[in-house]
């Protein structure tokens, strides 16, 4: 027999002639075997994972080694912010009635989770990351172009028309690991207005350091070293909204206070 490596596979051994080299053992006169130490009798610890090896592993290497082993690169297509979810399930359809899964892998929306506060209540809500665009891990030929570039609601490619760019490893990583920073927030200044709910207390005036219109960088998230300009301040939640130049365009992003700094 041949192996996909073209060498002659071996023969298995004459289980006959390995049966005959076996000694017979008489279990009569045999001692029983001495059970083997457990490790505390022996004085060595048995190796038992922890969940701190488990927290220490940088999520982001992790992602990063998996991403590389998956086949196809990563591109960015365009289409009008509030139906990223409409266009990828639009895409996910043709993709199927197509028949172009073999060259199309993956679709995905980025979001993060972010607390909002309406009417006095605190909620954990997912936001999108990029807002009017969605990621695809496909194989571009035509095919999978056309099949990407024709679905309703796509308007286009980021990048070439021609021949779009793959985005990096680093930047699908970025885009793609998920982001919680309202919860480091909380144990800021949110923190103190929680507390202050939860006993009835009167909640602290905050004061407001942005100004619409200020130019800012991000320090935290997906979008950090990036600049940015305020759009809109939301005082009560201590939250922005800023324009953020995403592959060429303006797109508006929401961050808290703690995830820019001034110039």
């Amino acid at each position: 027999m041949t192996t996909f490596d073209g060498d002659a596979a071996s023969e298995p051994e004459d289980t006959a002639d390995t049966a005959v080299s076996v000694d017979v053992v008489d279990e009569s006169t045999t001692p029983d075997a001495a059970p083997e130490p457990s490790a505390e009798e022996s004085g060595t610890e048995a190796t038992v994972p922890s969940p701190e090896d488990d927290e220490d592993a940088d999520p982001a290497v992790t992602l990063k080694a998996q991403l590389r082993r998956e086949p196809g690169e990563w591109y960015v297509i365009h289409s009008y912010a509030g139906y990223e979810n409409k266009v990828k399930a639009n895409l996910q359809t043709r993709v199927q009635n197509l028949d172009v899964g073999d060259y199309i892998f993956q679709i995905e929306v980025p979001t993060e989770e972010v607390t909002e506060i309406k009417n006095g209540q605190r909620k954990q809500v997912n936001r999108k990351v990029l807002p009017g665009y969605i990621l695809v891990r496909m194989e571009l030929n035509d095919e999978s172009w056309g099949a990407v570039r024709n679905t309703p609601g796509v308007t286009g490619f980021v990048g070439a028309t021609s021949r779009p760019s793959p985005l990096s490893l680093d930047d699908v990583v970025k885009f793609l690991l998920p982001q919680t920073p309202a919860k480091k927030a909380v144990k800021g200044s949110e923190a103190s207005a929680a507390a202050a709910e939860a006993g009835g207390l009167e909640r602290p005036v905050i004061e407001v350091d942005f100004e619409v219109g200020e130019s800012v960088t991000v320090t935290d998230g997906p979008f950090a070293t990036l600049p940015a300009s305020i759009n809109e301040v939301n005082a009560e939640q201590q939250r922005l909204k800023v324009l953020v130049s995403i592959f060429g365009r303006e797109t508006p992003v929401e961050l808290n206070f703690t995830q820019v700094e001034k110039l």
